[in-house]
């Protein structure tokens, strides 16, 4: 039997949970499917780096007052290795309490799930959707729920599940880095409140994210060394960490369960189709440097749930679609572009650019009104 809905929205990730919880009190029939099932999911063992803005999001759809498990930044020091250079941008030069957050991804996934699963969303687990296609009336979905196939067709399909389904018929423009990421958790000597580090080196960038007893550990690495920092002891691999990050929270003492990931940024042909919307992943993937990734595509669900609530008689249409798009064109461009230029800026040892980086750095330390204003970015967009 083919279902109907107004909306459906495919990936039950934290962009799409947003999105139906942004469209709970909108009247329009909205569906979310997730592949994975319920026991399945909240095993992802990574910290987010959530903006103030981002805040202010969660806060309107009712989530953040849930969350506990949360901690503070309120100072974040930027530097470069091997140079004297560096600027801090701290939460009182913008009058808010906070510049950003960190928190485990597994946590918001499940505060947004809980909250879905109180609304009036039609949320089906375990939902493999196999096909998406987009035509002139609507677009249809064709999925598979415990062992059966089921078609369904909506004004509006919007992809959040990262970008896969669409990778064939639509392949992403796509840049490999070359490099991965290690997190982990480490505890060190004499850890400093509510501060978190951004540190290029010539290998990429290196982030400490304040969490509970010590710091979420971000580590940009060349994909070769990889593997032998992944075998590397934990006395080892800490002293390697010393020696790029000095000792500006004293010496580190111990350091948790170790995850990669490889980095690449991938952004869409098209953010739209017929009747069909991409954000978040699916839109744009980011380097993790300076935690723009997540922000930016909570920022794509509220955009889109605020364009539909303003023309829900044009869910789906050219002009709806054309809508979103200029709503959203200059914060994702000015995303893509930041990530972007500070890895290729900060990520090598040309030695015609350390003295330039080293005075970039105490040039926007000097200056509060440019050091406002790239503040604000990250706490806003554009």
């Amino acid at each position: 039997m083919l279902q109907n809905f107004d909306i459906a929205i495919t990936g039950g990730g934290p962009v799409g949970l947003a999105l139906a919880l942004a469209l709970r009190d909108s009247g329009l029939q909205v569906t979310l499917l997730e592949a994975r099932k319920a026991q399945e999911t909240g095993t992802d063992p990574r910290a987010l780096a959530l903006s103030y803005g981002s805040r202010l999001l969660l806060e309107q759809m009712g989530v953040w007052q849930q969350l506990t498990q949360v901690s503070p930044i309120r100072t974040i020091h930027v530097s470069q290795q091997h140079a004297f250079g560096r600027t801090l941008l701290q939460a009182t030069d913008l009058k808010v309490p906070e510049l950003g957050y960190v928190l485990p991804y597994a946590a918001l996934h499940a505060a947004l799930l809980q909250a879905v699963s109180n609304s009036a969303v039609e949320f089906i687990q375990g939902a493999n959707v196999q096909a998406l296609n987009p035509q002139a009336g609507h677009a249809g979905l064709t999925y598979l729920h415990e062992g059966q196939q089921h078609d369904l067709q909506a004004k509006l399909v919007v992809v959040a599940d990262g970008g896969k389904l669409l990778e064939t018929s639509h392949p992403p423009m796509t840049h490999d880095y070359g490099q991965s990421a290690l997190i982990a958790h480490v505890t060190c000597s004499a850890p400093l409140p509510d501060t978190a580090f951004e540190r290029f080196t010539p290998h990429g960038p290196l982030a400490l994210l304040p969490y509970r007893d010590g710091y979420e550990l971000v580590w940009t690495t060349p994909n070769a060394g990889l593997d032998a920092m992944l075998a590397l002891d934990d006395a080892s691999l800490l002293a390697e960490l010393h020696a790029r990050f000095g000792d500006r929270v004293g010496h580190f003492l111990s350091i948790g369960p170790r995850h990669s990931f490889p980095l690449k940024m991938k952004r869409s042909p098209s953010v739209t189709l017929q009747h069909t919307v991409l954000i978040g992943n699916a839109a744009q993937t980011l380097h993790p440097v300076a935690g723009q990734g997540f922000n930016l595509g909570l920022r794509d669900a509220w955009s889109l749930a605020r364009v539909i609530q303003r023309q829900p008689e044009a869910l789906g249409e050219p002009a709806m679609l054309q809508a979103y798009l200029d709503t959203r064109r200059a914060d994702r461009k000015a995303g893509m572009a930041f990530t972007d230029g500070l890895v290729r800026l900060f990520s090598n040892n040309l030695p015609l650019l350390d003295t330039t980086r080293a005075a970039s750095l105490s040039l926007l330390d000097c200056l509060p009104g440019v050091k406002k204003f790239v503040a604000r970015r990250m706490m806003l967009g554009a």
